[in-house]
């Protein structure tokens, strides 16, 4: 099986997995792994490692609307090097605090490889799930597209730069402004093509996107050989782990969010198009 074939398993059999998280009374609930030689390219220091590893659960937490309240992590590696933990759990902390929430500990463990495990909760009386577009809304997206491809392009060169990129900021305090106006919602951790895939089968509709208003990341500039590639690390690279919702009242979503917010479109009774061509379902698998 292959992920995707995976995750429709374990959503069939688990009906409380089928979102960003599962939501048990007013608590929701995530967990990610991340490993070295999938997840975290050479020269990334232990410090963006805590950040993003950690950064990646809470964005999901956003994802639901909700308010971020703690995270745990288990860290595992061939050798416990002081220097590195210290960073790790620097980088895990000042993500947290970032976000409103507290970094509370977790689990230690020695592997071959290294790795994290990660799990954020989060609070919210009115979580908002993937299966409410309707036609009609408009569908957004927070911030830019394309951050993490070009921190990966920029590992090489400039480590600097990439760690730089690659540590984001969870949108949590955005999740919770447009969730009183969001009518469907989910992180672009998969990236932006798949994300509409997946939003559109939850909801059972389809979205026509407008490319001229995607907002791409000043760095993909710097890394991308020309326009077609851009939008390729834009629209299908994913790992930028903004939000993409849909939304019948997009000015006053925008007014409310605490970063920026664009639409890049509209909910459809169709397929997933963009510049009215089908768009790929093709994005980030682990």
């Amino acid at each position: 099986m292959d992920e995707r074939a995976a995750l429709a398993l374990v959503g069939a059999e688990l009906p409380a997995a089928g979102d960003d998280c599962a939501v048990v009374g007013d608590t929701v609930v995530t967990t990610d792994m991340l490993h070295e030689t999938t997840d975290f390219p050479g020269g990334t220091t232990r410090y963006t490692a805590g950040w993003r590893a950690v950064g990646a659960s809470l964005s999901d937490v956003a994802a639901m609307g909700a308010d971020a309240t703690a995270a745990v992590a288990v860290y595992a590696a061939p050798e416990f090097v002081e220097a590195e933990l210290r960073d790790f759990l620097r980088g895990a902390r000042e993500v947290c605090e970032l976000v409103g929430a507290e970094y509370v500990g977790g689990d230690l463990d020695g592997h071959d490889e290294f790795t994290v495990a990660t799990t954020a909760l989060g609070e919210t009386d009115d979580p908002v799930r993937r299966s409410g577009a309707e036609a009609g809304d408009a569908v957004c997206v927070t911030g830019t597209l394309g951050r993490s491809a070009a921190a990966l392009r920029l590992f090489a060169d400039d480590p600097a730069r990439a760690n730089e990129l690659f540590r984001f900021e969870p949108r949590v305090a955005a999740g919770r402004a447009v969730a009183s106006h969001a009518s469907a919602m989910l992180d672009s951790s998969d990236g932006l093509a798949r994300s509409l895939h997946q939003l559109a089968a939850a909801s059972d509709c389809g979205f026509a996107v407008e490319g001229d208003r995607l907002p791409v990341h000043d760095a993909v500039d710097a890394v991308a050989a020309d326009a077609a590639e851009q939008r390729e690390l834009a629209v299908h690279f994913g790992e930028d782990f903004e939000l993409v919702f849909t939304t019948p009242t997009p000015d006053r979503a925008a007014a409310a969010a605490t970063t920026t917010v664009t639409r890049i479109g509209t909910v459809t009774d169709g397929g997933v198009e963009l510049d009215g061509e089908p768009l790929a379902d093709r994005g980030y698998t682990h």
